[in-house]
């Protein structure tokens, strides 16, 4: 009996390279950062757009059931599946589901059984902000709790948690944010921006210095107080007549000198550092500048390699999406009696793999004709 007591206190927990204190403890999510990357979102149009051009660049899917008998019944809840309130079919929630993995790094939603837990109700997108994960009793064991006013609650179904998490450090469990690293260009960008909009308002409202000066006669000093200030009158009667699109003109006695204010500073150039900074940015997002309306120069071929370089981005952003696909199509079909696998099959990117893909088949085809020829 001691060698078999001495046998279970040296065995190993299943994950040998995590050490206890590790795995054991909470993993706080950095919710401090959550609201700073939505400002950076909010704040900056580009990065709006491009996180938007991704979700709709990772196209539609569809998804096959080995048995061919209950796929009608896959498409047809795949496509009309309750989202939350308002949405409907599974491509709407991948959709919300992949954006707030783009922001935040990770995304959390719930495949929503009835109280029986028999049937699929719906799907829902759940805030990340609202929900925690952290290791249980064993590194690979995963468990959600709600963050509340009083407290936290451990969800009593993690099996029905979709959980992702985008670029997971090693040995982590929340992932990073897409938008890591931009809000100090977004900051420095919205400087540039608020001193542009200051710099036109003083500069583009143009303003006048109205400056009269008396010569030395002992005349015109005495009243050179009241012809200011009838010049002052007269100056503000003519800039209010030509607001309402009356043209009046402006005549005075004397040395009256006129000039516009800050017309001698000139204007800094704000396009180098501008595109300085939204280069970084869509470097860190990985979006080709030509599909956002930025006409900076480029060659065709540099525009094809870009577009190769989305695609594997793309492609990577649908290796992470494919689990939890399979995870709502296989629980629907399992309600339903059927237990088989299912596969998903995504679209392809976009119409110009297919016409390489067709160039490419062309080329084979008539390599092989002219092959046999010979022979």
């Amino acid at each position: 009996m001691k060698w078999f007591a001495k046998h279970r206190k040296s065995e190993l927990p299943a994950v040998q390279t995590a050490a206890r204190d590790s795995f054991a403890q909470e993993y706080p999510a950095p919710l401090y950062c959550y609201d700073l990357f939505e400002r950076v979102r909010r704040t900056v149009p580009l990065v709006d757009a491009a996180i938007s051009k991704l979700i709709r660049l990772i196209g539609s899917f569809r998804v096959e059931c080995a048995e061919k008998g209950f796929q009608n019944s896959l498409d047809c809840f795949l496509q009309t599946v309750p989202v939350g309130l308002t949405g409907q079919s599974v491509y709407h929630f991948m959709d919300s589901y992949l954006d707030s993995l783009l922001v935040y790094g990770n995304a959390v939603g719930e495949i929503v059984l009835d109280q029986q837990g028999k049937h699929v109700l719906g799907l829902w997108n759940g805030k990340i902000t609202d929900v925690g994960v952290r290791a249980g009793s064993d590194p690979m064991q995963r468990e959600f709790v709600l963050r509340t006013p009083n407290g936290e609650m451990v969800l009593p179904h993690p099996e029905r948690i979709l959980f992702s998490a985008l670029k997971v450090p090693d040995g982590g469990v929340y992932g990073v944010s897409l938008l890591q690293g931009l809000p100090v260009f977004a900051d420095i960008l919205m400087r540039i921006y608020s001193c542009v909009g200051q710099n036109f308002e003083r500069a583009g409202n143009i303003r006048y210095a109205v400056t009269y000066r008396p010569s030395n006669d002992s005349g015109e000093m005495a009243f050179a107080a009241d012809r200011a200030k009838v010049i002052a009158q007269e100056w503000a009667e003519g800039m209010r007549a030509a607001k309402n699109g009356e043209i009046r003109d402006f005549v005075s006695v004397g040395d009256v000198d006129i000039k516009v204010i800050g017309a001698e500073g000139e204007m800094p150039s704000t396009e180098i550092p501008v595109r300085q900074l939204l280069e970084q940015m869509l470097s860190k997002l990985s979006v080709p500048p030509f599909l956002l309306g930025l006409s900076w120069s480029s060659t065709e071929r540099m525009s094809a390699q870009q577009s190769d370089i989305l695609t594997s981005e793309l492609e990577y952003y649908r290796r992470v999406l494919e689990p939890v696909i399979r995870r709502i199509a296989q629980m629907y079909l399992q309600k339903i009696g059927c237990f088989s696998d299912v596969k998903v099959v995504w679209d392809h990117v976009n119409l110009q793999d297919e016409v390489e893909l067709a160039k490419a088949r062309l080329y084979l085809a008539q390599a092989d004709k002219l092959e046999q020829e010979l022979v």
